[in-house]
This record gives structure tokens, C-alpha cells and sequence, in this order.
């Protein structure tokens, strides 16, 4: 597994690359095959939103944005869960997990701040 880095863009652009590896050495069974598709689409979707997020035109569509990227964050956690019984890259996913957690939580952070700048 690659090296994360600090800065948050690219950390949701490797994570997605992180995930498209694990995903792509998962057998595919009838039970996996829709968690990958699943996990693909929210997993990816965390950093093209904060990309978005990045390009908001106004304060409303970036807490929007990072709102949405927050929900794929908790979803791609919950899809990683659901594989871990189904992978022989159990220690993978959990690292995954770790960091789809920190993911989640650093955009927890950024709408809290937002709450209270706002208030």
C-alpha cells in the first residue's frame, strides 16, 4: 500500500488508488461482486467531492460538497466492513478502514468549523 500523504487532496486521490487495488484483487464472487461496486462508487466519490468542495462558487455549495463527501466517507467505511470477511486481505481492508475513519473525521472537523465560524 502506497504512502499517505498529509495534504488533504491528495490523501482522498490515494485513498481512492488504495482502494481500486484492494478491489481489484478481490475474488469475485455473487457476494462480492455488488460490494465492490458499491465500495468503487462511494470510495472514489469522497475525493471527487472534495475536489468539488475545493471549486464550491460560494460557502453554501462547500459545506454542501463536504457534506456529501462526508456521507460517502461514512458509506465506503461501511462497505469496507462488509468485505472484511470476504477478502484474504483482511489486514488491507482494516487499514483502509483506519483511514477511511480519519478521512471521516477530518471532514467532521472542517463542518464543525464551519458551524462555529458561521455562527
Amino acid at each position: 500500500m502506497n504512502h499517505l500523504p498529509n495534504a488533504l487532496p491528495e490523501r482522498t486521490l490515494q485513498f481512492s488508488k488504495n482502494i481500486l487495488g484492494l478491489c481489484n484483487e478481490i475474488k469475485v464472487t455473487v457476494i462480492t461482486r455488488p460490494l465492490i461496486d458499491q465500495l468503487v462508487r462511494s470510495a472514489t466519490s469522497i475525493g471527487a467531492n472534495y475536489a468539488e468542495a475545493n471549486n464550491a462558487a460560494s460557502r453554501s455549495d462547500f459545506r454542501n460538497k463536504i457534506f456529501i463527501a462526508k456521507k460517502e466517507a461514512a458509506e465506503t467505511k461501511y462497505w469496507l466492513s462488509l468485505l472484511e470477511d470476504y477478502t484474504e486481505n483482511r489486514d488491507k481492508v482494516l487499514i483502509l478502514k483506519a483511514e477511511c475513519h480519519y478521512i471521516l473525521m477530518t471532514f467532521q472537523k472542517i463542518i464543525s468549523t464551519l458551524r462555529t465560524t458561521s455562527a
